[in-house]
C-alpha cells in the first residue's frame, strides 16, 4: 500500500515520528514536499518528490502521475485542506476539508462557533491589503488579542491594552507578514490547556492533555507543558461539543483551550498532532504506538474500542529559550537517560553556531527536554536539574 505524506520544512513528528511509523506498517512512503532536498537529507531511504504542496491542483497532479494512492497524509498545520482535498479527490479516507478550513482560518472558526450557538468570542478580521488603522472602529473589549489569521507556534501574536497599540501592534504585524490577513478578538482570561483527541470519524479518543505555561504578556510563548490524564468531565464535555460543532472529528486533533470559572473556551484548534516533542510524549506517557493510530485512521482502518494506554504516568516538557538575539556559542549534545524511573530525553532545537534573531515566539527555542514517570515529582526534578545544570550560551 502507498501513502503519500505532504510536508514542508521537516519536523520531528515526520522525521522520528510517521515515517518509521510507516516503516512498521511496510507501507511505501512517498514524501511531497516543497522541500525536497531537506527531506531526502533527514528521511534517508525515503522516497521525496518536489511538488508545490500548498497547491491542491499540483497535489492532485502529483499523485495522478505517479504511482496510486491508498492513502494521503500530512501532519503540516498549513498543509491539511490541501490534503483534505486531494484524499476526497481519490476517494481516499480523510478530513472532511471544511472542517480544516473553518480550523486553521481563526477568523472563520470564530464566525462558525458564533453561527451554530457554541461560543460567542467578539473579534475583527484585518483582510490582507488593509490597512491596519481600520481595526480602530472594530467594537472590541480591552485587552484584546492580536495575531496572523492562519499562524502557529504563537508567532506575532501579541495583547494589547487599547487601540493604539492593537493599531501599532497589527501596523508592525503587517510590516513582517505584508500579505497575511490578521484577526483581533478579545482576550480569554483563566488558565491554559490543551485536550488531545484520534478518532476515525465514528469513534472518538480522549487520550489526556497538558497544562500549558506561557510567558507574560503581551506575547505568549509556551515555556512547558504538564501532561494530565484527565481534565474535569464538564470541561472535557464542553471542548468535544466545540469540535464536534467545527466537523472535527478524523484523525488527530490538538486543541487549546482556557478555562474559567469552570467554563472551557478554545483559543485554536490545531487539527493535527500536538508537536514540539509533546506528540512523542503523549505516547511514551500513554504506552501506545501514538503515530502508528494516526496512520492507520488515514489508510482507512476503524480504531480499536480500547487503545491500551497506560494509567498513572507522568510527564513534562519544557524549553531552553534564547533571550536575545545573537549567535548559539555553547549547548547541551542530545541526550538520553533514565534514572530514579524518570526516562528523560534531551533534543537541540538549534545548531552551535547558529545566529538568529530574537522573535519572542516559540522559534527562540534552543532545546527541548521531555521526561516521563510514575511518580511527577521525580519527573519535576530531573527536568528541573538538567535546565539548571545545562549551558546555553548566545553571544550577541
Amino acid at each position: 500500500m502507498r501513502m503519500y505524506l505532504l510536508a514542508r520544512n521537516p519536523t520531528d513528528s515526520v522525521t522520528d515520528g510517521f515515517v518509521p511509523a510507516a516503516a512498521g506498517l511496510s507501507l511505501d512512503l512517498t514524501v511531497l514536499t516543497d522541500q525536497p532536498d531537506d527531506h531526502r537529507a533527514a528521511c534517508p531511504g525515503t522516497e521525496v518528490l518536489a511538488c508545490d504542496v500548498t497547491d491542491v491542483a499540483a497535489v492532485i497532479g502529483r499523485i495522478a502521475t505517479h504511482h496510486p494512492a491508498d492513502a494521503v497524509f500530512t501532519n503540516s498545520d498549513h498543509l491539511q485542506t490541501q490534503t483534505a482535498l486531494a484524499a476526497a479527490y481519490f476517494g481516499l479516507p480523510g478530513k472532511d476539508w471544511r472542517a480544516t478550513l473553518r480550523t486553521k482560518n481563526k477568523a472563520e472558526l470564530r464566525r462558525h462557533l458564533a453561527a451554530c450557538g457554541a461560543d460567542t468570542v467578539r473579534a475583527a478580521e484585518l483582510p490582507a491589503g488593509q490597512d491596519p488603522s481600520a481595526l480602530a472602529d472594530a467594537a472590541l473589549p480591552y485587552p484584546c488579542v492580536v495575531k496572523p489569521r492562519e499562524g502557529v507556534a504563537s508567532e506575532d501574536v501579541v495583547l494589547a491594552r487599547d487601540t493604539a497599540e492593537l493599531v501599532a501592534h497589527a501596523t508592525a504585524i503587517r510590516g513582517r507578514r505584508p500579505d497575511a490577513a490578521l484577526v483581533a478578538e478579545e482576550y480569554l482570561p483563566g488558565d491554559l490547556y490543551t485536550l488531545e483527541t484520534l478518532g476515525d470519524g465514528h469513534r472518538r479518543h480522549v487520550l489526556g492533555g497538558f497544562r500549558t505555561t506561557v510567558s507574560a504578556p503581551p506575547t505568549f510563548i509556551e515555556e512547558r507543558h504538564d501532561f494530565t490524564a484527565a481534565h474535569p468531565e464538564p470541561v472535557t464535555a464542553q471542548v468535544l461539543a466545540q469540535l464536534d460543532a467545527l466537523g472535527v472529528g478524523f484523525g488527530a486533533c490538538h486543541t487549546e483551550f482556557v478555562v474559567h470559572e469552570g467554563r472551557a473556551r478554545l483559543i485554536e484548534v490545531n487539527y493535527r498532532a500536538i508537536g514540539d516533542q509533546c506528540d512523542r510524549t503523549l505516547a511514551d506517557v500513554l504506552g501506545i504506538p501514538l503515530f502508528t493510530h494516526i496512520l492507520r485512521t488515514h489508510l482507512g482502518e476503524p480504531l480499536p474500542a480500547g487503545l491500551g494506554a497506560r494509567t498513572g504516568g507522568a510527564a513534562r516538557v519544557a524549553y531552553a529559550l534564547a533571550d536575545r538575539a545573537g549567535t548559539l556559542t555553547a549547548a547541551p549534545a542530545a541526550t538520553d537517560r533514565t534514572a530514579d524511573g524518570v526516562r528523560l530525553a534531551y533534543r537541540p532545537l538549534r545548531t552551535v553556531g547558529t545566529t538568529r534573531p530574537h522573535h519572542r515566539t516559540n522559534r527562540d527555542y534552543l532545546g527541548v527536554v521531555r521526561a516521563t514517570g510514575d511518580d511527577r515529582a521525580a519527573v519535576e526534578r530531573a527536568v528541573d536539574a538538567f535546565l539548571a545544570d545545562g549551558r546555553w550560551e548566545i553571544t550577541a
